[in-house]
């Protein structure tokens, strides 16, 4: 489904659009312990807001992997999987820092 109302996260200026759906994955390498953590993130709308949560959760220390689902106007999920244990609260400003709101956490 595409967003025409708004263009996208960004008014339409990167070009996105809404991507409904649209994953972006990033996979790990050699990973000996993980742990799961599910984050459901509101005011996500396109795949440059997909990029953007994706690109600062893979920052935060002992983050392995990173796959958004976004659900453009609804809740979307993200899963993270981690090599040790990591604060929930650190994965939240992650996504604060990329301009959303993370309505709950579940490890």
């Amino acid at each position: 489904m595409s967003d025409t109302s708004n263009g996208g996260c960004c008014g339409g200026s990167c070009g996105c659009n809404s991507n409904e759906g649209l994953t972006i994955t990033t996979r790990p390498e050699g990973i000996m312990s993980q742990n799961n953590i599910t984050l459901k993130i509101d005011g996500m709308t396109c795949g440059h807001c997909v990029a953007s949560v994706t690109e600062e959760l893979r920052e935060v220390e002992g983050v392995t992997n990173v796959e958004v689902f976004l659900s453009a106007g609804g809740t979307s999920t993200a899963n993270v999987t981690t090599n040790s244990q990591v604060d929930n609260a650190v994965l939240t400003q992650a996504v604060q820092e990329a301009g959303y709101t993370v309505v709950s956490t579940d490890a």
